[in-house]
C-alpha cells in the first residue's frame, strides 16, 4: 500500500474484475487504500485473496450485469459488508474473446449480446448503485469506452457502437448526477494486451502492431497503464471533473 493512500475508506464496486485489466483496477484501488468488491461472472476468488494478502480489502461477488436482480443484490451485498459505496467502475464487457469480422457478418443475436453486456449492463449498474451514492451526496462512476470509439474502427461494428453508447450515457449521467454530488467520466482504452487479448488469434502481433503504429508513443500498452488514470478518476483530485473520457492509448487518438 502507498504512503499516501488517495482513496483511503473508500469503497468501490468494480465488474469484470476477475482477470485481465478489471483484475488490474480491483489492485490498483486496492493499493490505494479502497476496499473493493470484486464482481464477475467468473470466479474472483483469486484477485480478493491477491489483495488481502497484501493488507486491502475485498470481497468477491458472483454477479451478471445483464440481470437487474444479480446487480441489486451486488450493491446491497456491498452495502451490508462495508456500509457504504462510493466508487463504480463499470469496466464488464464483452471485447476479448470476439472475432473481429465484416459488419455483415455479424449475426443478429451476437450484435444482441454484445448490447445486452456492454451497454445494459453498464445502466444496471449505475441505477444500481445511485441511490446509496445520493444518499451521501457522493460518487464516482467510471464507465469504461474504448479509443476504437474515435477511430471509426472496422471489423468490430457491434462493439464500438457499444462503446460509443457508452461515451453518450456517461455525458447524460453526468448532467442527470450532478447536483446529487455524483462525478460520472469515461476511461476510454486503447488496444490493451490483456491475457484475452493475447490469447485471441484475431490480435496477432502483426494485428496489434498496426495499432502500434498510430500511437505517438510506439509500443504495446498493458492493464498497468491504465492504473494512475484510473485513480486520478476514483480520488478527490477529480472532484469538478465530470462528463469527461479520457483516452490512454499512448496518443493513437487526440480530440
Amino acid at each position: 500500500m502507498s504512503d499516501v493512500a488517495r482513496l483511503q475508506d473508500r469503497v468501490a464496486i468494480v465488474t469484470g474484475a476477475a482477470q485481465g485489466i478489471g483484475a488490474e483496477y480491483a489492485h490498483a484501488l486496492a493499493s490505494q487504500g479502497a476496499a473493493v468488491v470484486v464482481a464477475d461472472v467468473l470466479g474472483a476468488a483469486s484477485v480478493v485473496q491477491a489483495i488481502t494478502k497484501n493488507g486491502g480489502k475485498a470481497l468477491a461477488i458472483h454477479c451478471d450485469v445483464t440481470d437487474s436482480e444479480s446487480v441489486q443484490a451486488m450493491v446491497s451485498a456491498t452495502l451490508k459488508q462495508f456500509g457504504k459505496l462510493d466508487i463504480l467502475v463499470n469496466n464488464a464487457a464483452l471485447f476479448g474473446n470476439i472475432s473481429r469480422k465484416p459488419f455483415d457478418q455479424i449475426e443478429s443475436a451476437e450484435w444482441d449480446r454484445m448490447m445486452a453486456v456492454n451497454v445494459r449492463g453498464a445502466f444496471e449498474c449505475v441505477k444500481a448503485v445511485a441511490p446509496a451514492m445520493r444518499s451521501q451526496h457522493y460518487g464516482k462512476i467510471i464507465n469504461i469506452a474504448s479509443g476504437t470509439v474515435f477511430k471509426g474502427s472496422p471489423m468490430l461494428l457491434h462493439y464500438v457502437t457499444s462503446k460509443g453508447a457508452i461515451v453518450a450515457m456517461s455525458r447524460s449521467l453526468a448532467r442527470e448526477l450532478g447536483n446529487d454530488g455524483i462525478r460520472v467520466n469515461t476511461l476510454a482504452p486503447g488496444l490493451v494486451m490483456s491475457e484475452n487479448v493475447l490469447k485471441n488469434p484475431d490480435w496477432s502481433a502483426a494485428t496489434s502492431q498496426k495499432t502500434v503504429n498510430t500511437r505517438a508513443i510506439k509500443r504495446d500498452s498493458t492493464p498497468q497503464d491504465l492504473r494512475g488514470t484510473l485513480i486520478y478518476l476514483c480520488s478527490t483530485d477529480s472532484d469538478f471533473v465530470t462528463g469527461q473520457v479520457l483516452v490512454v492509448d499512448g496518443g493513437a487518438v487526440m480530440h
